[in-house]
């Protein structure tokens, strides 16, 4: 699912919203996950999963076109772990 096709279905079931008011609630909701995400936080959606940031460290790596070392700096990763129920819903038979 991409975003176009969640504010789509989130519109169809709440016809009282108009689609504009759906873009803006999916907007606003993504960019404050992004803030607290770059501002080294946590966001958890209880029963859904929990997005956190990791640092990898700075390393040597290759270019793959030319095999020459190259050096690739330090960097922050957002990561996901997926709560129980989601897991469950996933898993079940």
């Amino acid at each position: 699912m991409i975003k176009s096709e969640l504010i789509d279905r989130l519109a169809a079931e709440n016809p009282h919203l108009t689609q504009k008011d759906v873009e803006k609630i999916v907007a606003v909701i993504l960019d404050q996950m992004t803030d607290a995400l770059a501002e080294g936080g946590r966001v958890e959606l209880r029963g859904f999963g929990a997005f956190s940031v990791r640092s990898r460290p700075a390393r040597q790596g290759r270019n793959p076109r030319t095999g020459a070392s190259v050096r690739v700096p330090a960097k922050s990763v957002p990561f996901f772990k997926s709560g129980k129920e989601l897991r469950e819903r996933l898993n079940a038979d």
